[in-house]
């Protein structure tokens, strides 16, 4: 007995972007069919991984999250070369942590300098992700697109309370914005339109739906992006037709169950494991929900996800 499977018939497509610097580039996007849907339409392009690399040494991260960058942790040039020559990155997120006005705050100046360096030494698309404060990150991530004129690089988080300046900015020196809202689908939609009214071309926009992580809200941030695609693909809302980028590694890392030793909880497991199994189902579970970018951390993680989704994407019918 044949069984035939139900098929959709999609009437939206994600838009292509193109990320990085000519002869360095990647596109992400491009869908016609929910993801990995292979059955009912197309992915020509494979979801993406950028590694993080930290633009100071973090402090509070995990011993098994150190480990795979203990000799270059306190220069992120070497850190990002470490993470394209030995652990071959695809993409690299260069995390400002140090301009948090409630850390280190690091002038904008300084902050672009560093960016700079990483943007010279880098030759694959660079993220360029701020502390998550408003003001902060308009001051900074104006200085970066400024320092590095014509990279294109992908800049972020962009909000609603910074995305005049922001994105005025990097209109004008040709990077790629990433619009961050709170998990809300309304919101996305809502500070998709007004980067567009500003100018912000189609093709330079990417969407940070934000995150929850498993056991901190994952299910919400996952039916929030699974309308989201819903809307592009079956209801035609151009304003939701964008690629998804996610910052994922920095939520899991810090939950306490990625950080308790294992002498404070033994029934928990091998502490090392149980981070790397805490990020990489993180991560395969937003992939189903339609992510295109991912930002992790750790390269043992990053490999489990890079398998899932070649098994993924070489499915077929039958």
């Amino acid at each position: 007995m044949t069984i035939e499977i139900p098929k959709l018939a999609y009437t939206g497509k994600i838009k292509e972007i193109l990320l990085g610097q000519e002869g360095n580039n990647i596109t992400v996007g491009g869908e016609s069919c929910y993801p990995f849907h292979l059955f009912e339409g197309t992915m020509p392009h494979p979801p993406k991984i950028a590694m993080e690399v930290y633009d100071s040494v973090p402090e509070d991260w995990p011993e098994a999250a150190i480990e795979p960058f203990a000799d270059v942790i306190h220069d992120p040039v070497a850190w990002a070369g470490k993470c394209i020559d030995v652990y071959g990155a695809e993409m690299i997120a260069l995390q400002m942590a140090s301009t948090d006005p409630n850390a280190e705050n690091i002038p904008a100046d300084k902050a672009a300098a560093i960016a700079k360096k990483v943007s010279d030494e880098t030759d694959v698309p660079l993220i360029v992700w701020g502390c998550g404060d408003v003001d902060k990150d308009a001051e900074v991530l104006r200085s970066v697109c400024e320092i590095c004129d014509g990279r294109n690089l992908i800049i972020g988080p962009v909000a609603e309370g910074n995305y005049r300046a922001i994105g005025a900015t990097a209109i004008a020196y040709n990077h790629t914005v990433v619009a961050s809202t709170p998990i809300d689908i309304n919101l996305a939609k809502q500070l998709n339109i007004l980067l567009g009214n500003l100018n912000v071309s189609d093709d330079k926009l990417i969407i940070d739906p934000s995150i929850g992580v498993i056991g901190y809200g994952l299910e919400y941030t996952y039916s929030v992006m699974e309308r989201i695609r819903m809307a592009a693909l079956t209801q035609e809302d151009e304003r939701l037709q964008f690629p998804i980028i996610l910052d994922l590694a920095k939520d899991v890392w810090k939950t306490k169950e990625v950080k308790l030793s294992e002498e404070e909880a033994p029934l928990l497991g091998n502490q090392k494991k149980r981070g790397i199994l805490f990020e990489a189902l993180t991560a395969q579970c937003l992939l189903m929900a339609g992510a295109d970018v991912l930002i992790m951390r750790h390269p043992e993680a990053i490999a489990l996800v890079k398998e899932s989704i070649e098994e993924l994407m070489n499915r077929r019918e039958g």
